[in-house]
């Protein structure tokens, strides 16, 4: 792979940029993490952000790299990859991020990333630029990651109604308001280990063209690690409160049961996907287990229709996000 010529200014600038779009992807996405425990009354809202900025980061100790492994070397072709591609790949992601945390639409951040990252790489060199086998896993689990998440939040839903059919209702909100907390916690741990990793393939990207460390290195750099961890902790604690209220009341309402089973069904999705270096959405994934627990009850606890809605704004993302990407990549050809 030939080394690219980028400058330390280009280089530092570009690295920043991705670390503002792993801000920004904590903060568009805290309300996965959030929105369940705090509609249901568990914590409030500054308390619950802090609590999911926390498992965010230490996600860092417990989940593998093989997520940041899929984004740097198995998504579009290294050999194309310079300084305007990162550029584009990240200007189309946060754009796209900005225009739906603006409109309250709970859309991936992640499927955002690779949309830029299509988008950059076809502008430049055309579908060849593309690795068929990353992209397949990660479109494929556009359907695979919410239909999971479904069927463990209803699952779950359904089991703890067989084992708690003889508790009261008082009983049994006081049990869950507590383990509420475990499955938050668990859900804002698998978050961070799956979401934290997807910027980090972009700069591990980034300094393998740039000569920086080495294609046959196992890992990136620990400070990129450590870097982006820190910035999706961050973006998290600041929370995108639009989209709180579309993700914990408006899909179905939810009590503390239903917040626990939607948690750990999400949380179970996560860890399962970073632990097979799937780069899934959480979006995704939270929406899918929250009208599981709906649907357990009563199809008619779902708001089907905003559903809907919402399953377009994910079929729109790596579209609208690609071509936003393949301008960015064309006015950086330009300016940088």
């Amino acid at each position: 792979m030939e080394t690219l010529n980028i400058s330390i200014w280009v280089l530092g600038f570009l690295v920043v940029l991705a670390l503002v779009f792993d801000f920004m992807n904590g903060f568009h996405d805290s309300a996965n993490s959030i929105a369940t425990v705090v509609s249901t009354g568990v914590l409030k809202p500054q308390n619950a952000v802090a609590m999911a900025a926390f498992f965010n980061f230490i996600a860092i100790f417990v989940v593998s790299m093989k997520v940041a492994q899929t984004i740097g070397k198995g998504t579009i072709d290294p050999q194309i990859v310079d300084h305007y591609v990162i550029f584009g790949a990240l200007v189309g992601a946060i754009t796209w991020n900005v225009i739906t945390w603006y409109y309250g639409i709970p859309s991936s951040s992640s499927h955002a990333l690779i949309g830029g990252l299509v988008g950059a790489a076809v502008a430049k060199s055309g579908t060849g630029a593309l690795i068929a086998a990353g992209l397949l896993k990660t479109v494929a689990f556009i359907v695979v990651a919410p239909l999971l998440g479904f069927v463990l939040g209803s699952t779950i839903m359904l089991a703890v109604s067989w084992i708690f059919v003889k508790s009261t209702p008082r009983k049994v909100d006081v049990w869950f308001r507590r383990l509420q907390l475990v499955s938050a916690a668990g859900y804002s741990l698998g978050h961070g280990g799956n979401d934290a990793q997807k910027t980090m393939g972009i700069i591990w990207m980034l300094l393998i063209a740039a000569g920086v460390t080495s294609p046959t290195d196992a890992l990136p750099p620990m400070w990129v690690i450590i870097s982006c961890y820190a910035a999706i902790a961050f973006g998290t604690l600041f929370g995108g409160w639009r989209i709180v209220k579309t993700m914990g009341q408006k899909i179905t309402k939810l009590k503390p049961v239903g917040g626990f089973c939607a948690e750990t069904g999400g949380a179970m999705t996560l860890l399962m996907a970073s632990f097979f270096g799937i780069p899934v959405s959480t979006t995704h994934t939270i929406t899918g287990a929250i009208v599981g627990v709906g649907a357990s009850q009563k199809a008619s606890a779902v708001r089907w229709g905003l559903a809907g809605n919402i399953v377009m704004a994910w079929v729109v993302t790596i579209p609208a996000s690609a071509f936003m990407a393949a301008v960015a990549w064309w006015i950086g050809t330009k300016i940088m």
